[in-house]
């Protein structure tokens, strides 16, 4: 079989794709990939919008940019082209090359002349890539003065991500090809902050990517957790049931511990009586979503109770905190303007409105408690927008009162209240959890991906399709809220439906 190059998203996640691609050539991308491609072009458009133009005199420090079409015939010619040209400045740069043998490609998003006539390669990414440390210093340059400017030393901590430091690999391999490699081996990723280009040790990734480039490509399929978006796992899972392949029980590497031990397969992990996992697997087999730890399963009772959920954009702010009081749902929402002090404001709102139903509560005697479910994301943003805006946005508590409310028995995490008492075959995510308590949402094929992509329609249309996108994430996480509560009241009552652990082999 003649493989295609390979490219840095394949040297991530699943290896198996690559062969599925030469064998399942007219199989289409899912919706979950093509919004994925168009998020990434909306945020290559907004950096390709803040680089340079070269001034329409010529000055002092001559500057120049070539926009080229990467998914052109002549895309490397091109590439080529323009470096041996000195271009200051070159947009959607192709390169190719073999390494040991094994054949690859990569595009460059920029590549920046240096001022010995060598280039830096620039990736742009929808990840976090820097965040901002007072106690921390780091090299990034402003995208405005890409191929003009000099990096400057700035305040913040770098947050890698294996496939852009991927990326910087190949396209500094191609510049070595082509004679303009650096002679150190920095690039750089513009990440969410569109504004900034953060400075990269490239080193740092080239040893795993070489690594990666050279790993045999593997005969059989394992089922991982890019395959709940990939277009081959309708021709991966039949494959992977025939042979009970343990990978369909416990995806990734959970699995690399019994197959050290010789076990391959769910049967021969039940069979093996290994207990804990061997019930579960069991539960897993006879499809049985939830198990009890316990008899006996409980949650926190307040006489007022509020459940939260909050949406966020990538990493670039909260947009939406939704509130259910049993009776009412209450959103919080704004529609643009992430990171300004529309965020800001719109938080201080849902902040003031949980304050007055806590001291109402407190005025008519009453315990009051919030409700989430898995508390990383609410108190992240909670937390990151008292950072941002206390001080400069009127009605945003600073951190301290956020902290002393999340330490408080007042805010309350579902998720770990019912890991405390639960066991799931696939997981214990609300998703997995609240059908058991006999909840179900209106959106149901709505997940993580599709947020993200709705968020984009609903921030950057009009009209009626502007409209459907709010309604849904309206919908979706008001179900969110109540599924919460849902899965509370469900524990409270026992939690009868879900078997005892161990009644299952």
């Amino acid at each position: 079989m003649q493989l295609e190059r390979l490219t840095p998203s394949d040297l991530v996640g699943c290896r198996y794709r690559q062969i599925q691609r030469v064998r399942y050539p007219e199989t289409s991308p899912l919706p979950a990939t093509m919004q994925r491609r168009a998020r990434r072009a909306v945020g290559l458009a907004e950096v390709l919008d803040r680089l340079p133009e070269p001034p329409k005199k010529r000055g002092r420090i001559p500057f120049t940019r070539i926009d080229l079409d990467s998914d052109g015939e002549l895309a490397e010619f091109d590439t080529l082209e323009a470096i041996a040209a000195g271009e200051s400045l070159i947009t959607g740069a192709i390169f190719t090359g073999t390494y040991e043998g094994v054949q690859w490609e990569v595009l460059a998003d920029l590549l920046v002349r240096n001022p010995d006539g060598s280039y830096m390669p620039v990736m742009v990414s929808n990840h976090r890539v820097a965040r901002p440390d007072p106690h921390k210093t780091m090299r990034g340059i402003s995208v405005s003065r890409l191929g003009m400017g000099q990096p400057l030393a700035v305040n913040a901590t770098l947050r890698h991500h294996t496939i852009d430091g991927y990326r910087l690999t190949l396209a500094l391999m191609g510049l070595e090809e082509a004679g303009a490699a650096p002679d150190t081996s920095v690039g750089a990723v513009v990440g969410q902050d569109r504004d900034w280009a953060y400075l990269v040790d490239i080193a740092r990734y080239a040893p795993a990517a070489h690594r990666a480039l050279l790993a045999p490509a593997p005969t059989a399929p394992r089922r991982v957790k890019e395959c709940s978006t990939c277009r081959f796992w309708p021709t991966c899972e039949p494959e992977l049931q025939a042979a009970d392949e343990i990978s369909l029980f416990l995806s990734g590497d959970r699995a690399e511990t019994y197959r050290d031990k010789g076990i391959h397969t769910t049967q021969e992990l039940i069979d093996a009586n290994l207990g804990e996992i061997s019930h579960i697997a069991a539960a897993w087999r006879a499809d049985i979503p939830v198990l009890r730890k316990t008899a006996q399963t409980t949650a926190p009772r307040f006489d007022v109770e509020i459940d939260v959920d909050v949406e966020a954009y990538l990493d670039l702010g909260a947009y939406l905190w939704g509130a259910w009081d049993g009776e009412t749902y209450t959103p919080f929402v704004m529609w643009s303007d992430l990171g300004e002090a529309a965020e800001g404001e719109n938080f201080a709102q849902f902040w003031a409105w949980l304050k007055a139903r806590r001291d109402k509560a407190r005025q008519h005697g009453q315990t009051f408690g919030v409700f989430c479910y898995a508390s990383n994301g609410e108190n992240h943003w909670m937390l990151s927008t008292a950072r941002r805006f206390y001080g400069k946005v009127r009605g945003v508590p600073d951190e301290q009162e956020i902290r002393s409310f999340i330490s408080s028995d007042q805010w309350n995490d579902m998720f770990a209240v019912a890991r405390s008492q639960l066991v799931g075959p696939g997981g214990l995510g609300l998703k997995q959890l609240a059908p058991a308590a006999g909840f179900h949402w209106e959106e149901e094929d709505f997940a993580g991906e599709d947020s993200l992509h709705a968020y984009l329609i609903a921030s950057t249309a009009v009209g009626e399709e502007a409209e459907a996108a709010r309604s849904q994430l309206l919908s979706y996480n008001g179900d969110d809220c109540r599924a919460t509560a849902a899965v509370r009241h469900w524990l409270r009552q026992g939690a009868r439906s879900a078997p005892i652990l161990g009644d299952a082999l």
